[in-house]
């Protein structure tokens, strides 16, 4: 029985982020390959290394909570939902400022959408985070690619079964008219919708824990966005009981230098940083 309570928050551990191996993927019913849409370098060894450590340590592990990036097929941050001037599609990969809009380089698809979406990203620019990315549609809603890796899955499936538990599932990103990163709340929030707005639940639930493990995809961006949230809602003298699994997390290419930015900064605030090796072992120690 576990003597500390000990929580594991696992963020966005889908198939669509995971450099997942050929036999890994599924095929549809006419030969044709799955593959997912927008994989970080790293993190399908991340989510097997992460499952071996909840399979060693899962007597120790008080609670697991794993959350879902969820989004539209046409969403702000597709490029479905774009065009450039000439009425032509726009690529994945591409930035769009609030000037790009204003000028008219990058619009809505829909014309009716171009005032909302000039106004998201004038906040979206005011709040100093990001600059807006179009990236692959990515974690589609009912989607292979939205599905949880499959040996992490498994383990937190297996972890139920011997703790007597459930693992809490955070959906975050349905909200077509912002990024939604941070599983603690979107990019931009928007007043209309709680669901974008600061999940007090969440936050609650982890502040009720004597240590918090953080893992997952990716550490450029939702890992970063959702710690970042976290710890601007965390006592400053408790920031310890935050732990970073470093050898859980990877960056997206070519964000390499934010993730490293990120955990600088980090263990300057007091979250602790460590290897999936070391939170193992706290997690085996944590029996009484």
């Amino acid at each position: 029985m576990a003597t500390r309570t000990l929580h594991l928050l696992i963020i966005d551990p889908q198939n669509d982020f995971c450099d997942l191996p050929t036999n890994y993927c599924p095929t549809d019913s006419q030969g044709r390959g799955f593959a997912p849409s927008l994989p970080v370098t790293g993190a399908h060894t991340d989510m097997q290394r992460l499952a071996s450590t909840i399979d060693a340590g899962r007597v120790g592990l008080s609670a697991i909570t794993v959350t879902l990036d969820s989004h539209q097929h046409l969403d702000i941050a597709h490029p479905t939902f774009w065009q450039d001037v000439s009425g032509a599609p726009i690529a994945p990969f591409t930035q769009i400022q609030a000037a790009d809009v204003r000028a008219g380089r990058f619009l809505p698809r829909n014309a009716k959408a171009r005032d909302r979406a000039q106004s998201y990203l004038d906040a979206l620019e005011s709040a100093g985070r990001y600059t807006h990315m179009v990236w692959p549609v990515h974690c589609e809603i009912g989607t292979w690619g939205h599905n949880i890796h499959h040996d992490l899955r498994l383990a937190c499936n297996r972890w139920e079964e011997s703790n007597n538990g459930i693992v809490a599932k955070v959906s975050k990103g349905e909200n077509p008219w912002t990024e939604h990163y941070s599983a603690m709340m979107a990019e931009v929030p928007d007043q209309d919708d709680a669901h974008t707005q600061l999940n007090a639940q969440l936050l609650q639930n982890l502040r009720a824990a004597d240590q918090v493990f953080i893992a997952g995809e990716a550490g450029s961006h939702c890992v970063k966005a959702t710690t970042e949230h976290i710890v601007a809602n965390w006592p400053a003298a408790e920031l310890s009981r935050l732990v970073l699994i470093e050898d859980c997390i990877s960056a997206v290419s070519g964000f390499e230098p934010q993730y490293a930015d990120f955990l600088a900064d980090m263990r300057r605030r007091g979250v602790q940083v460590m290897s999936a090796a070391d939170v193992c072992a706290e997690l085996q120690g944590n029996i009484g």
